[in-house]
């Protein structure tokens, strides 16, 4: 069995902060326990102080969850640490709210690949898979066996799921942010009020990126995301990817 290697899951916020926090450190830490069994194993470690945010110590990590971070969690010589950690091959795993971060750093949008703008309240909205065959989301999580937000039996299964959620629109569409995008899942517009992006309205994707590898997804407002396994099944694939461990 390979050895263990190390996450860190930093979910500093300087803005808006997001109730589900610790319920998404919580799965994360599940996430990490049940890998002791499987083919490719880590540990985890948590913290919202920025100094770990230096070479010395990010050269421990193989990936860094950014977990609902918002505002400057990071001053200028943290960033650049941050920036060295991904030119040297490490793996970003970016959640809902770090779209909203670091917002006057045009290397850092462009690293997370869509820089958040506003949402409608939260309400039911049908997701698209549009990457079904990706590692990412062919990475089966069984923690909890709740599937509540599913279309599981159905005919649309593999390609639609309705799930409740923020449905952030961003500053500008991901797509002129950068061409190197693989889209993963996008959200029908006409199933919910809102949406300014129309037919082509992309909610999470993945990128190799100045060295390293990203995947961001912005979804995981409400605790309940973090209890789904559907979600905790692309998080686990977006660790296990931008690791390099898992798919090309």
């Amino acid at each position: 069995m390979a050895a263990p290697f190390r996450v860190l899951i930093f979910s500093r916020t300087t803005a808006y902060r997001h109730d589900s926090i610790p319920a998404g450190i919580r799965a994360l830490y599940r996430l990490a326990s049940t890998s002791a069994s499987g083919a490719h194993p880590f540990t985890a470690d948590d913290s919202e102080d920025p100094s770990v945010f230096n070479p010395a110590s990010l050269s421990a990590y193989r990936v860094i969850v950014l977990l609902q971070c918002s505002g400057d969690f990071l001053d200028g010589a943290q960033l650049a640490a941050l920036k060295g950690f991904v030119q040297s091959g490490g793996g970003v795993v970016a959640v809902h709210c770090a779209s909203f971060a670091m917002q006057s750093s045009e290397w850092y949008g462009r690293l997370i690949g869509g820089v958040f703008d506003n949402h409608p309240e939260p309400q039911l909205g049908r997701v698209r898979i549009l990457d079904s065959k990706h590692p990412i989301m062919t990475c089966h999580c069984s923690q909890t066996g709740r599937n509540s937000r599913t279309d599981e039996g159905s005919e649309l299964a593999e390609t639609e799921r309705t799930w409740m959620d923020e449905w952030y629109n961003f500053k500008a569409h991901p797509r002129a942010t950068s061409d190197c995008l693989n889209m993963l899942l996008a959200v029908d517009e006409k199933s919910y009020d809102g949406g300014v992006h129309g037919d082509d309205h992309p909610i999470a994707w993945c990128q190799t990126f100045d060295g390293g590898r990203c995947f961001y997804t912005s979804l995981g407002h409400f605790d309940e995301a973090y209890e789904e396994d559907w979600f905790m099944g692309q998080l686990l694939g977006g660790i296990l990817w931008t690791a390099g461990v898992a798919g090309n």
